[in-house]
């Protein structure tokens, strides 16, 4: 069914909504560049070019996922971006345990995994002085293509149950968003980075190889928010992109 904003709690003014769209990211950095205040969601019940990290695809199926994308007026550097997109994973999964129940992990930078398998996907941009947050879960999604099938998971797969509301997510995560964004203001961004480290299996002794190529121990996080790994040979390197792997799956 269509998304009914009435029962998201959210104000009215703050949600742009669509039935379909391109991609939500275009239209938040469109928000963004016309003045939109800080908490602005632009939002639609299908994405037809959805946009995720590194130049991927999001599949968007209609109806059947949260796809999202806030414009955040916050006073950080450009430079503490990467800390904004671990804040917003700690947002996911604090509203997706809330509405569904289930357990989540956080693989560095930009993934929430449910039982290994990716259910929401984070990608931040900075359009002048505002960034723009994408979020997109999976959340009642009953099958996915066969190419993302091994990988991918709904909310409603990994609970087992039926039909969740994502008018009760969308409220939750605007919540969710807020206020970690208010902790990375207020406590900094090393408060962030001990609760992603808390909140995630792949920070710190989770052996990764990353773009099929790197093969290390994870080693926690540098003052930045990028990945320390251990290589093999006792030296180390810092992940500043790339996809990370847990090594059983490269």
């Amino acid at each position: 069914m269509p998304l009914d904003l009435a029962k998201t709690g959210i104000a009215p003014g703050l949600i742009h909504w669509f039935d379909s769209i391109g991609s939500t990211m275009h239209e938040a950095a469109r928000l963004a560049h016309a003045g939109a205040p800080s908490g602005t969601i632009a939002g639609a019940d299908e994405q037809t070019s959805g946009q995720g990290r590194l130049g991927h695809s999001w599949h968007s199926e209609k109806e059947a996922g949260l796809y999202v994308s806030f414009v955040l007026r916050i006073p950080v550097a450009a430079s503490d971006l990467p800390v904004v997109t671990l804040a917003l994973g700690l947002a996911a999964v604090d509203a997706i345990t809330k509405t569904a129940g289930v357990v989540c992990d956080l693989r560095w930078p930009n993934d929430v995994l449910i039982g290994g398998k990716k259910c929401c996907g984070i990608l931040t941009q900075l359009h002048g002085r505002a960034i723009v947050a994408g979020i997109g879960i999976n959340v009642n999604h009953t099958g996915f293509p066969d190419k993302i099938s091994r990988l991918a998971t709904s909310l409603r797969l990994a609970g087992g149950g039926g039909e969740l509301s994502r008018e009760v997510l969308l409220g939750h995560l605007a919540v969710a968003v807020g206020g970690f964004a208010n902790i990375l203001v207020k406590d900094g961004k090393e408060a962030i980075f001990r609760l992603f480290e808390n909140a995630s299996s792949y920070v710190r002794g989770r052996r990764v190889i990353v773009d099929d190529s790197i093969v290390g121990t994870t080693a926690g996080l540098d003052g930045n928010g990028f990945l320390v790994l251990k290589k093999d040979d006792g030296g180390e390197t810092l992940i500043l992109a790339g996809g990370v792997r847990p090594l059983e799956d490269g």
